[in-house]
């Protein structure tokens, strides 16, 4: 059985290793990636079951980034989920426009970010 991995492109390190331990002790095969540039390059090394995606980053912004994803054939069927400290109604319609499958503001409550992944790509252990 291989377990469903995630990715987490945020440029805050605490965040990353925060969600890293949440999604691990649920069972999940993780990675991080500190900007938009870093998920990319590792796109195509090791495909993600999910990608959960800052807004605020260098390099680029995490709407133009999850666009891109969605336009590109090989990789517009992962689900991406935004996590954000950008709480407006704007900006959570923002990110589904731009092909997210779901946003949370930060601080975000772990137990329903989880509840969403297991809902977008299962359990942690494929068959």
């Amino acid at each position: 059985m291989a377990k469903r991995k995630i990715i987490i492109v945020d440029d805050d390190r605490d965040t990353r290793e925060m969600l890293t331990l949440a999604f691990e002790l649920e069972g999940y095969e993780v990675s991080q990636a500190a900007n938009g540039l870093r998920l990319i390059s590792s796109l195509h090394v090791d495909k993600p079951d999910l990608i959960v995606l800052d807004v605020m980053m260098s390099w680029i912004d995490g709407f133009e980034l999850c666009r891109s994803i969605k336009k590109n054939e090989e990789f517009k069927d992962i689900p991406v989920v935004f996590l954000s400290a950008r709480k407006s109604a704007e900006d959570t319609r923002r990110g589904l426009e731009a092909g997210a499958d779901g946003y949370f503001a930060k601080p975000v409550q772990v137990e329903e970010l989880l509840r969403k992944v297991r809902e977008l790509v299962g359990p942690p252990e494929s068959a």
